[in-house]
């Protein structure tokens, strides 16, 4: 009984950090969501996929309260939600079919790009 508290406090605090990365940076909770997630046992693709479910309530309601606060441009949204869509499912499919080790080393590749492209920004 004791190890499934312990299990949940994990778990409620992987969705803090991530919650709390995607509301502060407009995104980008599934990055730390995924190692966060296989951290607590989670085993890799299952981590990712629940990356991808988790950081669509929390996208939503950081949407709110940018839109809120008035940080919000109308032009881009019909171009990037049929890009994300079609990534979206592409990526989904690539997750079924490729290696652990391949996916680890594209997601590590992803994240030293947004970290390259932040700090010289």
């Amino acid at each position: 009984m004791e190890r499934e508290v312990v299990k949940k406090i994990q778990l409620s605090s992987c969705g803090v950090a991530v919650g709390a990365a995607n509301s502060l940076f407009g995104g980008g909770g599934g990055m730390i969501a995924v190692p966060l997630l296989v951290r607590t046992g989670l085993e890799e693709k299952r981590a990712h996929a629940t990356a991808i479910l988790l950081i669509l309530p929390i996208s939503l309601l950081s949407f709110v309260f940018y839109v809120w606060r008035g940080f919000y441009d109308p032009s881009v949204l019909v171009p990037t939600a049929l890009g994300v869509t079609a990534g979206g499912f592409l990526g989904a499919k690539l997750l079924g079919n490729l290696p652990v080790k391949t996916v680890n080393t594209i997601f590590g590749l992803l994240q030293l790009a947004a970290g390259l492209f932040l700090f010289f920004s």
